[in-house]
């Protein structure tokens, strides 16, 4: 997995040096914009990170920009910094699912941990998905033979059992059967199990940065 970005977005140049001066001290990699535009222009993510957004910015705030995120399926964790923060700003950051929402002045070291937990959060989140997807390229190696077998063992039924339903002969299920767990790089009917139920999982709504960590 590449390298993990801190991408910041902020009007204010002294802001954006001093922010990227921040994270470049414990050997964070950054990427700094000046605006909502120039970072839609460039952002193209292929590894973990976190983005770090002033709220109030000429043209589209900070909060418009991570909801346009978030609507093309971008799930990257997010923290707002403003200076003139409200209830209702508050409000409608964490709905947009902020990890964090920051007041200026800030504690630098805080602001540092924090971008640090959700570039670990970013991490797991990548990490996870793509073993999902490896997992669902496994299913997909199979024959409709072999998943019809496989829709059988896992209602319970023996070999004998299938034979039947499937009208085959046992020594037909039973090549499937091998065939198939072999494919799936499982060795136990407990790991076809697990493996199975982890796919029915993955098929929930998708994993995404949007976790509060305080």
């Amino acid at each position: 997995m590449q390298e993990p970005t801190v991408y910041i977005v902020d009007d204010d140049a002294d802001m954006r040096d001093s922010l990227g001066f921040l994270m470049t001290t414990v050997g964070l990699r950054v990427a700094i914009f000046a605006s909502a535009s120039e970072f839609l222009a460039a952002f193209a993510p292929k590894g973990p990170g976190c983005l770090v957004f002033d709220v109030r910015m000429p043209g589209m705030s900070g909060l418009d920009l991570y909801e346009s995120l978030v609507a093309r399926g971008e799930a990257m964790p997010v923290i707002f910094i403003t200076a003139f923060a409200d209830v209702p700003m508050a409000i409608r950051a964490m709905k947009s699912g902020a990890v964090e929402f920051v007041e200026k002045p800030f504690n630098r070291q805080d602001l540092l941990d924090r971008v640090l937990r959700a570039i670990q959060v970013d991490t797991q989140r990548r990490k996870l998905i793509a073993d999902r997807e490896a997992v669902r390229k496994r299913f997909q190696r199979l024959t409709k033979k072999e998943r019809d077998v496989l829709e059988l063992v896992l209602s319970g039924k023996p070999n004998k059992s299938i034979s039947s339903s499937l009208e085959i002969t046992p020594r037909a299920v039973e090549m499937r059967r091998a065939n198939l767990m072999k494919k799936l790089e499982v060795t136990s009917l407990a790991e076809l199990v697990r493996l199975k139920v982890g796919l029915d999982l993955a098929a929930e709504p998708p994993l995404n940065g949007r976790t509060m960590l305080s």
